[in-house]
């Protein structure tokens, strides 16, 4: 008698024989064990069929907002082609757009928040995750960092206008800086640093954390100092993580609209140094958008959030292929 029954990749030759040729329970429990088996195969199957779709909507999304800023930002394109780019004047009246200063200001703002908050994220993640990971201390400060990332931007503007501008117009007046306003893109900075802190801290303590105890044991073992594991243990294990978490900070730096906004000094003009006014693609977007009453104005505010998009899309690309090196390193 042939007793194989074929459905979804169990035969019921694979079942042991005692239980096929066991008593009538036996049999049942036979039965049960392998419907258990089909409604396993099938909920597997829904699973990874949901994943699937899930991602591929995820890639239509972004594609639709591409193709979407694409097809708005035609009109600027066809009118002013690619000296809108390296275009350095932004005059509505006179329809003459130029991308230039916002796509440095933007670059610089960023860049230069991300040196800021690399030392305090890194030594914070260090500090979480190495020397007190357990405790109410870290329980603590954990909250209060994550606390951070919650604040509302606008609340970051007015803390910037009423504290940061004020100490960053006297440092300013000390260092020789002509006409120190307070404002510009060194106090964006400042501000976008204290707002992109969390991200990396907290992706940090959570890698730092992973680290295999029976590691970070054999370097004690071999009379390593404190100092000495996290140099050539803990960092070297995490670096594509606190990387990863780098790159998650730079990407909120770029996108932050009103933060910016209010402590930048809103100016059309190129930046010839940090302490001068300036303006990011953001900032630009919302503040004019609503004001724009010409179709290749509108146009132009659209390609600024295309740029935008592309230089995100550009800088993750290259921060994949550096995490790519580190992991296999």
């Amino acid at each position: 008698m042939d007793t194989s029954v074929k459905n979804g990749g169990i035969t019921r030759s694979d079942l042991p024989l005692r239980v096929i040729n066991s008593t009538p329970e036996g049999i049942a429990k036979a039965k049960n064990r392998i419907r258990r088996s089909f409604r396993q195969i099938r909920t597997e199957t829904v699973f990874r069929q949901a994943l699937v779709i899930i991602g591929l909507l995820m890639v239509i999304l972004v594609m639709g907002i591409l193709l979407t800023l694409v097809i708005k930002s035609m009109p600027s394109i066809k009118a002013l082609g690619l000296k809108y780019l390296w275009g350095k004047t932004w005059d509505p009246v006179q329809d003459i757009y130029g991308a230039a200063p916002f796509l440095l200001g933007t670059l610089i703002s960023s860049f230069l928040a991300l040196v800021i908050s690399v030392p305090f994220s890194l030594a914070i993640a260090i500090f979480l995750g190495e020397y007190y990971p357990k405790g109410w201390l870290p329980d603590f400060l954990k909250n209060a960092v994550e606390l951070i990332a919650a604040v509302p931007s606008v609340i970051y503007g007015f803390w910037a206008l009423a504290v940061l501008v004020p100490i960053v117009r006297t440092f300013e007046s000390h260092i020789g800086v002509l006409a120190p306003i307070g404002q510009g893109i060194f106090a964006s900075s400042l501000v976008l640093a204290v707002m992109i802190i969390p991200y990396a801290a907290s992706l940090g303590r959570s890698m730092i954390q992973l680290v295999p105890s029976q590691l970070k044991e054999a370097a004690y073992g071999l009379g390593a100092t404190r100092w000495e594991v996290i140099r050539s243990v803990v960092l070297p294990y995490t670096k594509s993580g606190l990387f990863a978490g780098i790159l998650l900070s730079l990407g909120r730096a770029l996108g932050e609209t009103m933060a910016v906004t209010m402590v930048i000094g809103n100016t059309s003009l190129m930046p010839h140094s940090i302490f001068a006014l300036g303006n990011t693609m953001a900032s630009v977007i919302a503040n004019e958008f609503s004001e724009a009453d010409k179709p290749v104005y509108v146009s132009a505010l659209i390609e600024l959030g295309l740029v935008l998009f592309l230089v995100t899309v550009v800088i993750n690309l290259i921060g994949k292929k550096i995490i790519d090196r580190f992991t296999n390193d």
